[in-house]
């Protein structure tokens, strides 16, 4: 039987090992990642390593889930005690700091892989027009919430315009205003 250590321990290195592969994916992509480099990245020996993933494909899988949790728990805390149009903004504010920190700036991995992220983003667009497609309220949701995760996917494909611009753009999509002046 494991002791509360021993799990949270697994769970600290679950997501470092998840952390690293997004990592070497930036880096190296998907058709080039191997479980060695992202052992080495996550600072484990390749058998721990499989002691949590046995193949490439697992390690992809729980990544695709692991980064998909971070975003829900992230907007989760973003949109706290919120709602109608100041839990939408929130949501916006929270699309466009995603783009600013970088940290899903897809450009890099597009150079390295660009059918895993097509691939990618053609599996996550759904799962996110459904999400905003629940905040929005009025006519025409289903364009709506399209609109603004498209604008959001060009956002983090190719970057350009300020955040300030960024978010105007998102507010319009979304037919909304600032909520108390931000």
């Amino acid at each position: 039987m494991r002791t509360g250590h021993e799990a949270q321990s697994d769970t600290s290195t679950r997501a470092r090992i998840l952390d690293a592969t997004h990592e070497v994916l930036a880096r190296k992509g998907r058709s080039k990642l191997n479980l060695s480099d992202v052992a080495t990245a996550a600072k484990i020996s390749r058998p721990t390593l499989y002691r949590f993933f046995s193949s490439k494909e697992s390690l992809l899988a729980a990544f695709a889930g692991y980064e998909q949790a971070k975003i829900v728990a992230a907007l989760d805390a973003a949109t706290e005690g919120l709602t109608g149009q100041a839990r939408l903004d929130a949501v916006l504010n929270y699309i466009v700091r995603l783009q600013a920190q970088g940290t899903y700036s897809l450009s890099r991995l597009v150079e390295v892989e660009p059918d895993y992220v097509l691939d990618e983003v053609a599996r996550v667009l759904p799962i996110m027009r459904r999400f905003i497609g629940k905040l929005l309220e009025g006519d025409d949701i289903e364009v709506k919430s399209a609109t603004i995760v498209r604008l959001a996917v060009s956002h983090y494909l190719i970057g350009g315009d300020d955040k300030d611009t960024f978010l105007a753009q998102l507010r319009h999509a979304a037919g909304i205003h600032p909520v108390d002046g931000a």
